[in-house]
């Protein structure tokens, strides 16, 4: 018993002991002084510890003692430690974390720019699924990008043209790698067609303005298309329609690591032709086929090499009213030939990712000017051109923290032939280029972009430098606002200049937005201002009108004296979330423009230029009746026109106006018959596609007779098109795509 009695007396002891050295830690969790929830706070090296509230608060209870290090951790929050001096006395100890920094959390600047593809930070505008099921783009890149802010509608001639530029102010990239001749060959008053298949592209990053400093020599804006990597599977496609035949196959090998794929096409417009009432009339109906093949292989430690390679071919022939009282008609056929090869090689070394990429085209385009009396060709005019350039690339990019530093060098080498009836013009110029930026993220809701580019022109034998800087800062969880500002040059077009004597031309970008971002939304507003220095100025080599066909040929440039500017805003709303599978977005787009430049006798509204533009798409798929509906429209302000002569050596403005305004709905339906069958492994797609549903009889412009008395409208091809057509697939089930409005 007293043995017993002794046992209890120092259990008790030791108890009391253990309970006397217990300490209560408590305090309070806060982020710029407001509560935390969920914060692990942990005595280093032990199991105690406890999770703050939602009011930030935490407590618990430790047997420990000394000198020990208190530890406050969270998901976006960086880990802090703090010491502290456990003896046996309850103590409070409060913590005030800061925001973890990180790329994947930090503001995106987005000022200029909309980006659409596979990458985290993205929220995807304009996928390429997306380009497929918009009304009225038919399948092309360039003609979905119409439907957003900053484009302008110009159906007369191929190319982007953006807040003000012409559309050889914007370039385009393949990897990294710039594409010369991305459209067709086209003839006077009817655009060239996108060459490159909208599926080859996983997504692209469409810039406005204020672009990076990675990129070059284009005044108004970049487009940036990133190729698949990897098919998913090997596949088989074909499509087939009145207008064309395609076929395309893709190999991927059992290891999932390299692909291989060739696909071909064929078009004709001339079984339509006979169908529809064309506003143009076709001596020979435009056709053409193309060849392409790539190869695709990942590296071991997942970089890619990349090549792709295309072939194609194109004909057509215009007839048109002549204006002089001796001919009939005026004639202009066309045969022009194109091959491209596109090579990049992607891959890590360390910290630093390398970037490096090469591609070659060449193009040839021979024209045709010609009377037509009787139904005899005479006065014939041929004005031939061939083009050869190379491009090469390196890009090298590191990590400095959270930071990001890339720099590198690009060479664009062009060698250009043209044969205008006995004059004859050769141009050959190397642009060698050097960058560098840095991607700086001082908080997460604060980041910059600043960089520098220097670029230097063979044959204009001079040197140029373009500072440009971003700022991005987070307003509110869903709201940001970026600020851009860049200096961005570019070489004369070289069909307008036959000397040396010239400059860079110059234009400055200012840029300011705000962006919403919420779950199914996007609401974003752009101002902008470009002021252009340095324009190329022209006169003509003969008293014609400037919208006369072969007239773009016969005008030189005589000096660098233009410049002028433009201004405006942009609206764009998305929305997939209101309406029940509805897609649909609108944007709405003021410019306000003036140049002095090219033959323009001074400063005009350029009459590429619309004030005011609005579009408004629209996207439903209805899965028990297995079809998507797709409608689009577009209003314009009626561009201005100019009916301009030189004269003495002197440009004259003879007669303008206001074209009548442009509009256009479009509506597209796509039947899925495969949709909702199970282990499906081919997949197909009928197509019927309305442009112009209610047959507007839009205008792009004039052509003048000599003397300035008679005039001939300049109007697409045809007022409404009607387009079916079935595309099968073998070997890849996409029925997901069709189901959530991506087709």
């Amino acid at each position: 018993m007293k043995t017993q009695r002794k046992n209890l007396i120092l259990l008790s002891f030791l108890m009391s002991i253990c309970i006397w050295s217990q300490t209560t830690v408590s305090g309070k969790v806060t982020f710029k002084n407001k509560p935390l929830k969920d914060i692990n706070v942990t005595l280093k090296d032990t199991y105690d510890g406890a999770t703050s509230d939602e009011s930030g608060n935490y407590s618990f209870i430790t047997s420990e003692s000394g000198d020990k290090v208190l530890v406050f951790s969270g998901l976006n929050y960086d880990e802090i430690e703090i010491p502290v001096k456990l003896e046996g006395k309850n103590i409070t100890v409060p913590a005030n974390l800061k925001a973890q920094i990180n790329e994947i959390n930090a503001v995106v600047i987005t000022a200029g720019s909309i980006e659409a593809s596979d990458k985290k930070r993205a929220a995807a505008l304009l996928t390429p699924l997306d380009i497929y099921t918009t009304a009225g783009a038919n399948g092309q890149i360039t003609s979905a990008l119409g439907y957003l802010p900053g484009v302008q509608k110009v159906g007369e001639s191929e190319g982007l043209f953006v807040r003000g530029g012409t559309g050889a102010e914007t370039k385009i990239f393949m990897d990294g790698n710039l594409i010369n001749n991305y459209f067709t060959n086209s003839v006077p008053g009817i655009a060239g067609r996108d060459r490159f298949n909208t599926s080859l592209f996983k997504g692209n990053i469409f810039s406005s303005g204020g672009y990076s400093a990675v990129y070059g020599q284009a005044l108004s804006s970049v487009l940036i298309l990133e190729s698949v990597d990897l098919p998913e599977t090997t596949s088989f496609d074909f499509g087939a329609s009145p207008i064309f035949l395609s076929a395309n196959y893709q190999k991927l090998n059992q290891n999932k690591t390299a692909s291989w794929g060739i696909a071909g096409s064929y078009s004709n417009l001339g079984l339509m032709g006979k169908l529809f009432n064309f506003n143009t009339d076709f001596d020979k109906y435009p056709q053409g086929y193309g060849f392409d093949g790539n190869f695709r292989i990942k590296t071991k430690k997942g970089g890619f090499i990349k090549y792709y390679g295309s072939v194609d071919a194109n004909q057509m022939s215009v007839e048109s009213e002549s204006f002089e009282e001796n001919y009939d008609k005026n004639k202009v056929s066309l045969k022009g030939n194109n091959t491209y090869h596109n090579l990049s090689y992607k891959e890590k070394f360390g910290k630093y990712l390398v970037n490096v990429g090469t591609s070659y085209s060449f193009n040839s385009s021979d024209l045709d000017f010609a009377n037509i009396q009787n139904n005899v060709e005479m006065n014939n005019v041929k004005i031939n051109n061939r083009s050869n350039y190379i491009n090469g690339k390196l890009v090298v990019e590191r990590k400095v923290g959270r930071n990001t530093v890339r720099a590198g060098f690009e060479l664009n080498n062009a060698d250009e032939n043209m044969n205008y009836g006995s004059f004859e013009k050769n141009y050959k110029d190397m642009i060698s280029s050097a960058f560098a930026e840095t991607d700086l993220i001082f908080t997460n809701d604060l980041s910059a972009k600043i960089g520098a580019r220097t670029e230097h022109s063979s044959y204009l034998d001079k040197w140029n430098f373009s500072p440009r800087a971003a700022l991005a800062y987070r307003i509110s969880q869903e709201w940001t606002t970026s600020l851009a500002y860049g200096m961005f040059y570019q070489n004369p077009e070289s069909k307008y200049i036959i000397s040396n004597n010239f400059d860079f031309q110059r234009a400055d970008h200012y840029i300011f937005q705000v962006q919403k971002n919420a779950e199914g939304r996007n609401l974003r507003f752009e101002a902008f201002y470009k002021n252009y220095d340095q324009l190329i100025k022209t006169s003509s080599i003969a008293n014609e009108s400037s919208t006369s066909p072969s007239n773009q040929y016969t005008q030189f440039a005589d000096n660098n004296s233009g410049g002028g500017f433009a201004k405006g805003i942009e609206l764009f709303w998305r929305d997939k979330k209101t309406f029940k599978n509805i897609d649909y977005w609108l944007t709405y787009s003021y410019l306000d423009s003036k140049r002095d430049f090219l033959n323009y006798p001074f400063s005009l509204a350029p009459n590429f230029a619309s004030k005011h533009t609005l579009n408004a798409v629209a996207k439903k798929f209805v899965m028990d009746w297995k079809t998507g509906f797709n409608l689009s429209y577009t209003y314009a302000k009626g561009r201005p026109y100019y009916d301009i002569i030189s004269d003495d050596g002197k440009n004259i403005l003879r007669n303008q106006g206001k074209l009548k305004d442009f509009s256009g709905l479009n509506f597209s339906v796509n039947y899925v018959p495969s949709v909702g069958k199970k282990d499906s492994k081919s997949f197909t797609v009928f197509v019927l596609s309305i442009n112009n549903i209610l047959g507007n009889k839009n205008v792009y412009g004039f052509n003048y007779s000599a003397n300035g008395n008679s005039r001939t409208a300049v109007r697409p091809p045809v007022n409404t098109f009607v387009f079916v057509g079935v595309f099968v697939s073998f070997g890849v089930d996409k029925t997901d795509d069709a189901i959530n409005n991506n087709l």
